[in-house]
């Protein structure tokens, strides 16, 4: 039996914005001082009668653990809150309109928390910098914050950056797999506060490959910033359900823990789909890029470009190495992507923006390519980072001696079923 397990049992197609009276606001509304600005329900998705509410929105949980507290946000372009406005429709009439505001603008410049510092994850702050672009620390223009890169010349906060700071709010839309990178940043972050005594309260949001559980377990050997943990890579969990993880399997250094406060989300659970608002790195541009982002994120570790550099990032797939086919595109520099693999060369391929929806992953693609290479021995980069993508060495060696799809995934299976046992304990949502 295989554990590549799927959740879904329906797909959601009703996204509503939820207007509020701002003459008759729930108990759980949020008035400002400083303007006329009122908490709304933060991208709802209706299913049975349940609205679907993120943890940016439970603010009533979590804004009592910030007064008069010196604190750090760790946050990117996804960090967002909806917040209804109060606007004249005529003279004598006024009404509400729904806004969008960065957490950081909202907490700072509309409640007054003494906010010391931003950190931000690879892509930067606003969310713009390539993949494994060094990022620097700045000054937000906005808002005049500091901001700390923990994606440049650390990735771990220091001490020296943590001065100041009692609690730290993490905020950032993950995508549920285990070499993207958001949650490398969340580990070191979780060791930091841990190691200086800083609480920490993440925010949760959905997974949106959260449905199903699939690939290798990362062997120790293959540990590194696209991999830190013995998951597989698809795991199936909230940020916050992870970070649970993180603390209770022991593993940041030396197996301390990080004092923890997971704000859930109200009506969640793994079967809903969810689109995201906002794109989560410049690559991901949409749900399709984010459902096959497991699959064909292996050939970041091959001579193949899964197009960045175009506008179907990780819905296409190819390069000049393949025979001609009837699909082709040329990756060229662009927001995100400024130096693409095969930089204006044109690449033969395959174009999977109408490809079936994935509940498992995809092995078809790499097999694939392999197969159609002209050169062979110039598949893999001779970095070996297929080896830290996958966890494991025998995924290259799986591929380079023949074996089916079926076969390589049947080798998973005991780690898998090991996996979901593990993790049960950590589980926020059905």
């Amino acid at each position: 039996m295989k554990y590549s397990f799927n959740w879904r049992k329906n797909t959601v197609l009703l996204f509503v914005l939820i207007l509020i009276s701002c003459g008759n606001k729930s108990k759980n509304s949020l008035t400002t001082t400083k303007s006329d600005l009122t908490l709304a329900k933060n991208d709802t998705i209706t299913t049975n009668s349940e609205e679907l509410i993120l943890g940016v929105n439970q603010t009533q949980l979590y804004l009592p653990l910030l007064k008069n507290k010196g604190i750090g946000v760790v946050a990117n372009q996804t960090s967002q809150i909806n917040i209804l406005q109060r606007v004249a429709i005529d003279q004598s009439t006024m009404g509400s309109k729904t806004v969008t505001l960065h957490l950081v603008d909202y907490l700072k410049s509309n409640l007054n928390v003494d906010i010391k510092k931003v950190f931000a994850p690879e892509h930067g702050f606003r969310g713009k910098a390539d993949a494994g672009e060094h990022i620097k620390d700045g000054i937000d223009t906005k808002t005049g914050l500091p901001i700390v890169s923990l994606y440049g010349n650390n990735k771990k906060p220091t001490n020296a950056q943590l001065e100041n700071i009692d609690v730290m709010v993490f905020d950032i839309q993950d995508v549920g797999a285990r070499f993207y990178t958001y949650i490398s940043t969340l580990h070191y972050v979780m060791e930091a506060c841990a190691e200086n005594n800083i609480k920490l309260i993440v925010l949760d949001r959905p997974n949106p490959n959260g449905h199903y559980v699939d690939g290798p377990i990362l062997a120790s050997k293959y540990k590194s910033f696209v991999g830190m943990h013995p998951v597989p890579i698809v795991h199936g969990l909230t940020i916050g359900e992870y970070a649970q993880m993180i603390n209770g399997e022991g593993w940041l250094d030396k197996s301390i823990a990080c004092d923890l406060t997971v704000i859930k989300m109200k009506h969640y659970s793994r079967d809903l789909t969810y689109d995201l608002p906002v794109k989560p790195s410049p690559n991901l541009p949409n749900a399709k890029a984010i459902n096959l982002y497991p699959s064909l994120c292996f050939f970041e570790g091959t001579n193949v470009s899964a197009g960045r550099g175009t506008d179907m990032q990780f819905q296409v797939y190819g390069s000049p190495d393949f025979e001609k086919t009837s699909f082709n595109f040329t990756p060229k520099s662009n927001e995100g992507a400024k130096y693409p693999k095969h930089e204006n060369k044109l690449c033969y391929g395959y174009d999977l923006r109408t490809y079936k929806y994935l509940d498992s992953i995809d092995l078809s693609f790499i097999i694939n390519a392999y197969n159609n290479s002209k050169h062979k021995d110039q598949f893999f980069l001779d970095t070996n980072f297929i080896d830290k993508l996958a966890g494991t060495n025998s995924l290259k060696e799986q591929i380079i001696a023949g074996w089916s799809e079926d076969k390589i995934k049947a080798t998973w299976q005991s780690g898998l079923k090991d996996y979901l046992v593990r993790r049960q304990p950590y589980l926020l949502y059905p």
